[in-house]
């Protein structure tokens, strides 16, 4: 597991990377499919962030397409894992 908590920063900060764009150029309501994710970035982008234990499943994710919604299921699997 990795020792890097997943903070909405960091969330941030690692799609930009993955569509070439600075981290505030990535808006919290932002389409994150037209700014260029495919589903093999978000499955990188899952493998990568399971690595903390929180357990996110591609096909809560793919239910939404921003940012802010992403933020949202993580928010809710880490407030699973704090019971």
């Amino acid at each position: 597991m990795s020792s890097e908590p997943l903070t909405l920063a960091r969330m941030r900060a690692d799609i930009a990377r993955m569509v070439h764009e600075q981290p505030e150029d990535i808006g919290l309501d932002d389409n994150l499919i037209d700014l260029g994710l495919d589903s093999m970035r978000v499955l990188n982008l899952l493998v990568s962030w399971n690595e903390t234990g929180i357990g996110l499943d591609f096909s809560e994710i793919a239910e939404h397409t921003t940012l802010q919604g992403w933020w949202e299921v993580v928010q809710h699997r880490l407030a699973q894992l704090d019971r």
